[in-house]
This record gives C-alpha cells, sequence and structure tokens, in this order.
C-alpha cells in the first residue's frame, strides 16, 4: 500500500489528486488546489505546489512525508501578464481639437465662440462670442456672477469648468448655455482660440461633434484637417456631451507605430501575414503550418517588441538564452483597444481596432524536470513529471460516470485550451493551444477600459444588474429582487456585479449594463469557441470535427456560468455532444489532470497506461 499525488501546474491555479494505491487498485482518498505561484512552468511554482498538496494532505491526516511518489504535469505556459497585449497599429493623433465627455454636462445645445477666462469677461468692450474658462479657485458662485454681469457686453455661448459643477453653474444663470465640467488640466485649455460645445438632452446622444463633418462645418476645416479630426469625433459618439478647441496650426501631429507582421516558421514551410490584415487571417495561417517550430515578430513594430518580450521574460525565469525560447502556438481575437488622445485635457481616449494576441511558450521539459528534482530535494519524496496535460486529462476525465472510449476532452484553464481524443485501442491524440480564461480577462479589460485585471476577472465570473432603486435591481435576465433593507446610496443608478451572499460590487464608468455583458459573452466566445473548434480540428483522426461524436470539457473554465454553454451550442451546430465532466463523479469539470497523474502512478514510469 501506498500514498501517490497527481499535481497540475495550471496559468492560475494547481490542482491536486491525494490517492491510495493497494494491489493495483487506486482509491481516490481527497483534493487540494491553491492559487499557481510564479508563471507556468517555472521554479516559482514550487510553492504553490507545497500549499495546494498540504491543503490536500491535511484533509485526510497525512504528511508530506507519508507519500511515496508525486507525479507532475509537463506545462506549457501561456505569459498571461506578458503574452496576452493588445497589438494594433497605434495612430497617435495630436489632432487639432480636444474632446471630452463628462458624466454631468449643464444645460443643451451646441455653443460656438473664442475661449476666455471668466475673470477677464470684463476685459472685453467689443461685442463677440465667448467660450468662458472656470478654473476651479474660482467657484461656481463667483463664476455666475462675473458671467450675469458681463451679459450686456459678450455673447456667453458656453462653459468649460474644472470642477463637477456644470449643472450648479448652469441653475444661478440668468441666460442658459452648454457647459462641459470635470476637466481636470484646464490649465492646458488654450485661450484665446475657437470652441465649441454640444450638450444632448439626458437621454441623448451629441450629434456634431460625434460627425467629423459636423466639426469641420464649426470649424471651416479643410479636407486634411477634416481627416485629421476623425479620433477625436469616434471618441465622442455615443456620448451626452463634448467640448472640442482648434489649436493653432502646425502645433501637434502625428505618429504611427506599426502593427508588424508574425513570421510562422514549421518543418516545411513558413508564413508571413501582417497583423493589420486582422485576426481570421492571422489564424488561417497559423492554421496552415503543421508541426509549428517557432513564431516570431517582426523587429521594431508592436507585435516583435511584444513576442520579444515573452521570450526575454522567459529566458529570465529559466537560465537560459532568448534564442532558444520557441513559442508554440498563438491566438488572435479582434477587439477594440483605448488610445490616449495626445494633446487633451481629461484623458481622453478614442476606441481603435486592434488585435489580442495570446502567445505560447514551447514546453520544456528540462525545466520540469528541474522542478520535480527540486520538490523531491525539498519534500524527500520522489517527484516525477507523469505526462503532457491533455494525456493525462483524458484519462482523468474517463473517472466522469457514463463515459467511455472513443472520446474526445476539451480542457479549457486559464492560459491555454488543450484537447485530446483515445480511441478504442487506447491510443492518444492531443494538442495545447494558446488562449483561454486569462485572455478573456485580457479582452474584457481592454475593450471596457477597466483599472484591473482582477476588476475584468470578476466581470468574466459574476452575473450583472442594475441598481434601479434604493430598494430593488434588476438582473441582467430582466428578473427584478427586493430588499427589505436600503441599499448604499453610492451605487443608486449604477451597473454592479453580483456577487457570492448578494454582494454588490459597482462598476463605475459602465453606464450600460447591455455593453459590459455584450463585451463580456463575446470575449468568451471569441476565445473558448474557436479555440475548442480549433483543437478538436487538430486532434480529430480526419481533420474534421464533425467526425468526432462525444465530448468532455474540463478545466477551471469549464466551471463558468457561460462559456459550456457557449461551447455546447457551437459544437452542437457540428453534431458533437459536448457537456461538463464530472471528475471521480464529485469534483465537477475539476480536477482531470491531477486525477490523470494520480492514475498514472498504477504504471511504471516508461509504460504505457
Amino acid at each position: 500500500m501506498k500514498y501517490v499525488a497527481g499535481v497540475d501546474i495550471g496559468n492560475a491555479t494547481t490542482e491536486v489528486a491525494l490517492a491510495k494505491i493497494e494491489d493495483d487498485e487506486i482509491e481516490f482518498l481527497a483534493s487540494g488546489i491553491g492559487p499557481t505561484t510564479g508563471i507556468k512552468g517555472t521554479l516559482q511554482n514550487i510553492n504553490g505546489v507545497f500549499k495546494s498538496l498540504k491543503s490536500a494532505l491535511d484533509k485526510v491526516g497525512l504528511d508530506y512525508s507519508d507519500l511515496k511518489e508525486i507525479r507532475i504535469n509537463e506545462a506549457a505556459p501561456v505569459i498571461g501578464d506578458v503574452a496576452m497585449e493588445t497589438i494594433s497599429q497605434t495612430v497617435i493623433t495630436d489632432s487639432t481639437v480636444i474632446g471630452h465627455n463628462p458624466a454631468t454636462p449643464g444645460g443643451t445645445g451646441v455653443g460656438v465662440g473664442v475661449s476666455v477666462l471668466v475673470d477677464e469677461l470684463k476685459k472685453i468692450t467689443e461685442p463677440e462670442d465667448v467660450i468662458v474658462i472656470v478654473p476651479a479657485a474660482v467657484g461656481f458662485e463667483k463664476a455666475a456672477e462675473m458671467m450675469n454681469a458681463a451679459r450686456d457686453n459678450v455673447n456667453i455661448t458656453g462653459a468649460i469648468l474644472q470642477e463637477d459643477d456644470g449643472t450648479l453653474l448652469n441653475n444661478r444663470l440668468n441666460k442658459k448655455i452648454p457647459i462641459i465640467d470635470e476637466v481636470r488640466m484646464i490649465e492646458k485649455v488654450p485661450l484665446g482660440l475657437q470652441c465649441a460645445i454640444e450638450v444632448a438632452p439626458i437621454g441623448s446622444v451629441i450629434h456634431t461633434l460625434s460627425n467629423p463633418y459636423g466639426i469641420a462645418t464649426v470649424f471651416n476645416l479643410s479636407a486634411q484637417e477634416t481627416q485629421r479630426v476623425v479620433p477625436i469625433a469616434r471618441s465622442l459618439i455615443g456620448d451626452r456631451s463634448g467640448v472640442v478647441i482648434k489649436t493653432a496650426s502646425g502645433d501637434i501631429k502625428a505618429h504611427t507605430v506599426p502593427a508588424g507582421s508574425i513570421t510562422i516558421t514549421g518543418d516545411k514551410k513558413e508564413v508571413i501575414v501582417n497583423v493589420d490584415e486582422g485576426a481570421d487571417k492571422i489564424m488561417e495561417a497559423v492554421s496552415s503550418v503543421t508541426d509549428i517550430q517557432n513564431i516570431r515578430g517582426e523587429k521594431g513594430t508592436n507585435v516583435g517588441n511584444m513576442l520579444d518580450k515573452v521570450r526575454r521574460v522567459m529566458a529570465n525565469l529559466t537560465d537560459k538564452k532568448k534564442r532558444d525560447i520557441m513559442i508554440q502556438d498563438i491566438l488572435a481575437v479582434d477587439t477594440f483597444n483605448p488610445q490616449k488622445v495626445i494633446g487633451g485635457v481629461a484623458d481622453e481616449f478614442a476606441m481603435e481596432n486592434a488585435v489580442g494576441i495570446a502567445a505560447m511558450v514551447k514546453a520544456d521539459r528540462l525545466q520540469m524536470e528541474q522542478i520535480a528534482g527540486n520538490l523531491t530535494e525539498k519534500l524527500g519524496v520522489p517527484v516525477y513529471v507523469g505526462g503532457v496535460e491533455a494525456d493525462m486529462a483524458i484519462k482523468g476525465a474517463l473517472t466522469t460516470p457514463g463515459t467511455s472510449v472513443p472520446l474526445a476532452i476539451v480542457d479549457m484553464g486559464a492560459g491555454s485550451t488543450d484537447a485530446s481524443i483515445i480511441n478504442r485501442e487506447g491510443k492518444v491524440k492531443l494538442i495545447h493551444l494558446a488562449g483561454a480564461g486569462d485572455m478573456v480577462s485580457l479582452l474584457i479589460q481592454t475593450e471596457l477600459g477597466l483599472e484591473s485585471f482582477d476588476i475584468a476577472e470578476d466581470v468574466k465570473r459574476y452575473t450583472l444588474a442594475k441598481v434601479e432603486s434604493l430598494f430593488h435591481i434588476r438582473h441582467e435576465d430582466g428578473t427584478v429582487q427586493f430588499f427589505n433593507k436600503p441599499l448604499d446610496p453610492n451605487i443608486f443608478a449604477k451597473t454592479v456585479l453580483v456577487k457570492e451572499n448578494g454582494d454588490l460590487f459597482p462598476l463605475e464608468g459602465q453606464d450600460s449594463l447591455e455593453r459590459v455583458r455584450k463585451v463580456r459573452q463575446e470575449a468568451k466566445r471569441k476565445v473558448f469557441v474557436r479555440n475548442a473548434v480549433r483543437a478538436l480540428s487538430m486532434v480529430s483522426p480526419t481533420g474534421n470535427p464533425k467526425d468526432i461524436q462525444f465530448v468532455v470539457l474540463v478545466g477551471g473554465s469549464a466551471l463558468d456560468f457561460e462559456i459550456p454553454n457557449f461551447v455546447t451550442d457551437a459544437l452542437s451546430e457540428l453534431d458533437i455532444v459536448a457537456g461538463r465532466g464530472n471528475i471521480r463523479g464529485c469534483e465537477g469539470p475539476r480536477n482531470a489532470v491531477a486525477t490523470g497523474l494520480a492514475l498514472a502512478c498504477l504504471t511504471p514510469l516508461g509504460l504505457d497506461f
């Protein structure tokens, strides 16, 4: 009799399956799970292995010394916080205009005039149209006094405020005007130049300043100048208000950082594809190369810099030379990337088309052997590299009640999507692909402009609701929930995440529940549906996923409340029966690889399972 453990080091979590083997029979005792420490496939993983092992051992009163054998997976890292960056041709347009959309503007309509400081109004002697600039030091009450006093000499058509006082100022003016507030860097607003302000009624959006030809009409721009204001117009589409200031010609310039090209090298051919052609073309190029040996990006470009950084980080973590780090797969996804408008006074952004790329570094068994050796030394227990993840996952998936060979699995984790298929003779074919849960979170963070990756993770994991009063919310499926006690006033009228135990977390700056939901669902479909079909096509005996009948979905992302449904729907169109696994009849879709590694302990190393 001996105690053994299978340890699956993933991109986000490290999972353990603890078992007892006696007379060639295996009995599973407990499972453990904890966060992966460091980047998957590096020596930093060791601390995470210790903690996950201990959580499983503690459940049955065992210690590390009670173990006779541990098997770890052969890990292929996907560097989530490095590889999954947004790649686009970055056209930074320091345009001849500045755009802004505060949350609470005042008044309505379009105003055009020359920019003038509020305390300079009394110096104007000849009638002219002006836009008044109000710094925070002046205050809305004093500003209203000066503006009301000056209205006989000048025609005030609008105002720009530093503070969030647009409505307060407008309520005190004798003549109602459109007002833009919350311009934090008001000192950057140029004086004596032509301005245009537009504020739409509540529930509506602006039309003049979100249209390049509208801006051209206001400022009498040439065709060339109109072309340069397109990013500003785009940044204001769908906004309730905006301000545009025409600066002196030549003040602002533009420069371009090219997206670059990707070179995919295989055994027999090499393909070059330009990132600007979009995700579909990139993935067509990847699919056209069998047995990919390496993927490189063009030097001096966005994609070149990104893939070079992947190699640099992995080289530093593994003590290898950068040129020896090979990238075996990428996943490209079309997305949008907010680009900061240089010359803006309130951190304005324009949404630009982009391509998100996840890169997988080729698995290095030698590196995993080093991890195994280090663990052996620290634990005093033999630790072996027990097998490739997709191979172990299918062995674990076969413990799902109601399954038998032939069978295919899709293992949906945080960094990679793996697939394998086993035939009646027990022969296994497998594949590892870049892109999974972490990339979904990255796309959500990028498209919604969220402050942190952790918030994007929560958007991916939880459903949404709109706080419609202090006593009720409307969930994203339309159902209404009432509360006996009033909700926090700070979340009133906000879009919130519904977390465990009903806790409500507000998404600041995300007014539209529908948009957040759409971004979340599209990100999941773009990554997991594409990768599931791609993976199954590669493991299918004929190269056609339709020739696979039954698929079990496993991995941490299979626990998501939407992803399995999206993948199941997509596979049903290919006449494939798919559903979530239930490893060992009790673990759900988790622990498949760890369970497969523990099962592998039944067979001495070097023999087929």
